[in-house]
């Protein structure tokens, strides 16, 4: 088993080894119902000024229900605070993520405040506070055999790269970068590694990452392990790559 975090800047194929220990099997479960229980309640006025202004904001419903999978992939309704309206263009279809996202939901957002939603999905068991992100469902046929582990493990609030930078970016937290993450929590979950991971959150969220708030990172298609760029970015390659293959067909054509 490895020591240190693989190598994200290249794509693995190795077996991962899912770590069972008791800590693993009964006490995190354990620790989870405690702390998101004691969470509700000591954040319960939040959680109520929170609901208002989503009425105020966004109107209802109050929070965004998704399903995710979860462990060993099977499916659960995943509840975050909205951070969007329903805002359509005008055929009726909803516009674009970045387009929808209002101030509001940024400041959710930034600040993971829309995550609180979440501690319920920790409570009934869907989640724990720390484990891999639950993605959308649509990706799973998209997952190599070795990124299918990342499901071996209850999904969580956060899983962040072990030695990584605090500032996410599209260049600094790429999908093979977030996946192997993934697969090396699987690998090595601990208690020390847990409390190591709600400190990373802590400092991630005083970083002020535009990445969450800006919806401006590209969909997971199975072949953009290694993608660096943010959506933002490939869609301005791509005009400038139309814009030259215009130029260049005019040029022929003279």
């Amino acid at each position: 088993m490895a020591r240190v975090p693989y190598d994200d800047t290249v794509i693995h194929t190795e077996i991962p080894h899912p770590r069972k220990t008791v800590y693993s099997q009964y006490i995190k479960r354990l620790l989870d119902i405690v702390l998101s229980g004691l969470a509700i309640v000591v954040l319960s006025p939040l959680l109520l000024i929170l609901c208002g202004l989503e009425l105020i904001f966004h109107g209802r419903p109050i929070f965004y229900i998704d399903q995710r999978p979860g462990k060993d992939g099977r499916l659960f309704g995943l509840y975050k605070f909205r951070s969007m309206n329903s805002a359509c263009d005008e055929t009726g279809k909803l516009l674009h993520a970045s387009k929808r996202i209002t101030p509001f939901g940024r400041f959710l957002r930034r600040t993971s405040l829309d995550e609180l939603a979440g501690l319920f999905n920790i409570f009934r068991g869907d989640m724990s506070i720390i484990g891999p992100r639950p993605l959308m469902k649509d990706y799973l046929p998209l997952y190599s055999e070795r990124h299918q582990y990342r499901h071996a493990v209850r999904p969580g609030l956060a899983c962040w790269k072990v030695g990584g930078s605090n500032k996410l970016t599209a260049a600094s937290w790429t999908w093979n970068t977030q996946f192997e993450s993934d697969i090396y929590y699987v690998e090595h979950v601990s208690f020390a590694l847990d409390v190591m991971m709600v400190l990373k959150t802590i400092q991630i969220v005083f970083s002020k990452s535009e990445m969450r708030t800006n919806s401006d990172r590209i969909r997971f298609d199975g072949k953009n392990l290694l993608e660096t760029r943010s959506r933002h970015q490939i869609l301005e390659d791509e005009k400038k790559q139309d814009l030259c293959c215009s130029l260049t067909e005019g040029q022929e054509a003279k």
